[in-house]
């Protein structure tokens, strides 16, 4: 269930958010330039950016053979 509320946040809170997205940014720009990947959130599930990311097909071998498939 996604609940979405159409409301703006409170000052405070308006506060709180920009001060979050910021930390996120400087965070993804900081792992970019070390040439590290990072995981985010699209379309409803996690994905892997950046040049290092592992690829999906490695991703699902390697996550297999730890189940035993």
């Amino acid at each position: 269930m996604k609940i979405t509320l159409k409301t703006t946040p409170s000052e405070k809170g308006q506060v709180i958010l920009d001060s979050l997205q910021k930390a996120v940014s400087q965070a993804l720009e900081r792992k970019r330039r070390l040439g590290h990947y990072a995981v985010i959130w699209r379309d409803g599930k996690p994905v892997m950016i950046g040049e290092d990311a592992p690829k999906a097909s490695e991703d699902s071998a390697s996550s297999e053979a730890g189940r035993g498939f």
